[in-house]
């Protein structure tokens, strides 16, 4: 009987875990403390107005989706960047950002400082919405 118990709770625990990851993933959360990036330690031109820096790896399945996410936003707006690092490779950039997972992006403005934080595969409306607080919104 108690073996039944301890499967009950691992369970629930499981399931709780779970709802929590699915609430979480791929919001933006706005950062308050604002940390810069230039072109020199990212290795890559910043957009004009705001640039999407993404952390990946090579295994990484929900990376591939986030970088078509991010890769089709900026398509459309030119002053935009979207700039991937492999997070394998650029380990001081992971352990200066507190990157515990991929993919996570961060929203860059036009001087380099990040303003918002994506973690888990990025969601096109999150991503929109994290771009508009930066830019503003894309004119129809």
């Amino acid at each position: 009987m108690t073996g039944l118990w301890v499967v009950l709770a691992a369970l629930v625990l499981a399931l709780g875990f779970g709802g929590y990851r699915r609430l979480t993933d791929g919001r933006a959360r706005t950062l308050r403390r604002a940390a810069r990036l230039d072109a020199e330690r990212l290795g890559a031109e910043l957009g004009t107005q705001a640039t999407f820096v993404q952390f990946s790896a090579a295994v990484c399945a929900p990376c591939r989706s986030t970088h078509r996410v991010l890769t089709e936003v900026v398509t459309d707006r030119p002053e935009v960047a979207h700039i991937d690092i492999d997070a394998e490779t650029r380990l001081d950039l992971v352990d200066a950002f507190g990157i515990t997972r991929t993919p996570t992006v961060l929203v860059l403005d036009g001087s380099g400082a990040v303003r918002h934080r994506i973690v888990g595969a990025a969601r096109k409306p999150e991503v929109l919405d994290a771009l508009g607080q930066v830019v503003g919104p894309m004119a129809a």
